[in-house]
């Protein structure tokens, strides 16, 4: 393994571009994704990968019939820059299996690097769960040469969720929350997030810790009563969110939710704290608990949650009489 100073590092992962500067390695990462974003001084660096989807001019359910399209044909929605790759020659490349709507395929990584920069080390990183990505961080530590900075990451991050916990563990009345995690079609939360809600003092609806996130029905959802429902796309911030429910048709049934009559919908940056297995889900878990409890951990401010207005949401229009 190359000296620290000297570790060149490609992370074809946001989240992997998160951890590895939590670690104090900013200035090892020599190449990046186009969705790396945090913190923000990396977004300078170069860039490997393109999107052939545009998160910007497509709706929700454009952007999922063009994702099912390319993958059920076997294809990527991602670009490589091989021959930036090679250019770089890298030490040490972090990429994942666990989504090819995350990132740039495994099996496309191997086959790049085998070609342009055979001694590289490339690694995966696949977690499910809030624990499997503590162990990342500490993966990526001992691969990088800071097993103690990663331990003094991980030991600060559960410290954190150990005090959530803490005010939430007894609480008996916990909301019945729903993470919609894609907008059209709707999706059920998997991973961590079920996790983040539990820790938070929620009831998560629909959705299983540590499994994939599946496809809904918004009758299911409405079915299932939530108290909160919390909107968090894969990817989306805030803004991109907000953009897209004027394209976005919920049913009629959602004005008879919990959360629509008492005002308890909420858009969240599902990028920064749910999407990507990095250490800002605990910020996702702190927002959380402020809005499923803000007796015990007061309200969230507008740069952490905003609540949605019920004249923002757009519904079904009635279905004409057929006439005979």
């Amino acid at each position: 393994m190359q000296p620290k100073n000297k570790l060149k590092i490609v992370s074809l992962l946001p989240s992997a571009t998160e951890i590895v500067c939590a670690l104090g390695l900013e200035e090892n990462l020599v190449g990046i994704t186009h969705e790396c974003d945090f913190p923000a001084s990396v977004t300078d660096k170069l860039q490997l990968t393109k999107s052939r989807i545009s998160h910007e001019t497509m709706s929700s359910a454009e952007i999922d019939h063009a994702v099912r399209s390319q993958l059920d044909g076997h294809g990527s929605i991602y670009d490589l820059d091989e021959k930036l790759l090679e250019k770089i020659k890298p030490d040490l490349i972090i990429t994942q299996e666990l989504c090819d709507v995350c990132a740039v395929s495994y099996k496309t990584v191997q086959k790049a690097a085998k070609i342009y920069v055979a001694d590289a080390q490339v690694v995966s990183l696949e977690p499910n769960t809030i624990e499997d990505i503590f162990e990342n961080i500490k993966t990526v530590g001992e691969l990088t040469g800071t097993q103690n900075k990663a331990q003094e990451v991980v030991g600060n991050l559960q410290n954190r969720l150990d005090k959530i916990r803490s005010q939430t563990e007894k609480i008996e009345k916990r909301p019945k929350v729903f993470m919609l995690e894609w907008l059209e079609p709707p999706f059920a939360p998997g991973h961590w997030t079920p996790e983040q809600v539990e820790i938070a003092g929620g009831n998560c609806l629909l959705g299983k810790a540590g499994e994939k996130s599946v496809t809904t029905t918004y009758e299911k959802i409405s079915e299932s009563k939530p108290e909160v429902l919390v909107l968090i796309p894969c990817g989306y911030y805030k803004e991109d969110i907000l953009r897209q429910l004027p394209n976005t048709s919920f049913p009629k049934t959602f004005k008879q939710l919990p959360a629509f009559e008492n005002d308890g919908i909420w858009a969240l940056d599902a990028t920064a704290y749910f999407s990507r297995p990095a250490p800002r889900v605990v910020d996702g878990s702190e927002i959380l608990a402020k809005i499923f409890h803000p007796e015990i951990f007061g309200a969230p401010n507008e740069t952490e949650a905003v609540r949605v207005s019920r004249d923002l949401l757009k519904f079904e229009a009635k279905t004409a009489a057929k006439t005979i």
